[in-house]
């Protein structure tokens, strides 16, 4: 099923949840709605959903008006953040309860209920769990058993709503990649909700990056993380550092450093914000050339094959956050207070448009 939203406005009193929200969603696809809380990410699932309606605009499943449908004539399954599991059915009863409160004229016999529901345990993985009650199983399990659930009915969209956000992070990471998996085989066009931008980019094929109401950029995961459309999108994914300078000739001068950078927006010069990634940063003893920016270490933390280091800046005190490799760092040899320059292997540039 093809979803097409076309300018959709919904407002909560004088707050205005969504404000003129356009996306199409193709067939099979299994898109991401990403952005921070009161973005506006849940109540356009909603509304797609049936759950909310909009104050002005249209939704459309395969070209046809879903707005005026009821929600049981929408063709979706529903997986919300907390399961809503019935706690005295068996994951079996559970799975089967949606075919079995069909009407009676499109209600499958119990064979083929029960064929149906041990083809579903088997696509979740949990064939084995049938007679367990829900209050028996893991966080994972359960949320497994929701979506078995959701796909009972044979939906032609299947909606998530933070689907992973009650586990915990090991949890989280092993289910997304089994969503992305099952996503594969079953090709159901599906719309998830989600804050986690590595849940995002990991597991769907287009992201979509809300903020107060708007869309700010569609793309693929690759387009949006490499390629931010707005100075949002570029604070919103990934850890980053925010300088303000004058951006001419391809570089933006940073107090008395001047750094390459490449236009994220327009191509003017001027006033601009310039974004630096954590990980785009090169710590070094020794200033080269007048692109790099004298600073004091303040901080240093280990994580893994990574080290983060909180760096002052000499010239107004201001906080540099950089990231480089164990061994990067052990050849700096580096302690609380020296002095180093650190320079930018890529920046990305905004121009002020006031």
């Amino acid at each position: 099923m093809a979803i097409q939203v076309r300018n959709l406005v919904k407002r909560f009193g004088a707050f205005s949840a969504l404000q003129e929200v356009s996306l199409d969603i193709a067939s099979g696809e299994l898109v991401a709605l990403l952005g921070p809380s009161g973005s506006g990410k849940t109540t356009l699932l909603r509304v797609i959903a049936g759950l909310e309606t909009p104050d002005s605009g249209d939704v459309l499943f395969d070209g046809e008006d879903a707005i005026r449908r009821d929600v049981r004539e929408r063709g979706v399954g529903f997986v919300f953040q907390h399961y809503a599991l019935f706690r005295h059915m068996t994951v079996f009863e559970n799975v089967a309860f949606g075919l079995r409160v069909q009407p009676r004229k499109i209600r499958p016999p119990e064979d083929e209920i029960r064929a149906r529901v041990h083809e579903l345990l088997g696509l979740v993985q949990l064939d084995w769990l049938g007679h367990r009650y829900p209050a028996q199983l893991s966080g994972g399990q359960r949320q497994r058993i929701a979506l078995a659930r959701a796909l009972a009915v044979k939906p032609d969209l299947l909606l998530l709503d933070e689907p992973f956000g009650a586990l915990d992070a090991r949890v989280r990471k092993e289910l997304r990649r089994w969503l992305r998996r099952l996503h594969d085989d079953i090709h159901i066009t599906s719309v998830f909700v989600t804050h986690d931008q590595d849940e995002a980019l990991e597991v769907a094929d287009r992201v979509v990056v809300m903020n107060e109401g708007a869309i700010e950029q569609v793309g693929t995961p690759e387009e949006v993380y490499d390629h931010p459309a707005t100075p949002f999108v570029y604070s919103f994914l990934g850890d980053v550092n925010l300088f303000h300078g004058r951006f001419e000739a391809g570089h933006v001068q940073i107090g008395e450093s001047s750094v390459r950078a490449h236009p994220g927006g327009s191509v003017e010069e001027g006033e601009a914000m310039a974004f630096v990634r954590t990980h785009e940063f090169e710590v070094v003893r020794e200033r080269i050339g007048n692109g790099a920016l004298p600073a004091t270490v303040r901080h240093i933390r280990a994580l893994g094959p990574r080290v983060r280091i909180e760096l002052d800046r000499t010239d107004d005190g201001k906080m540099i956050e950089a990231e480089v490799s164990r061994a990067e760092y052990d050849a700096l040899d580096l302690r609380k207070g020296d002095q180093v320059f650190v320079s930018a292997r890529r920046a990305r540039v905004f121009v002020n448009s006031d």
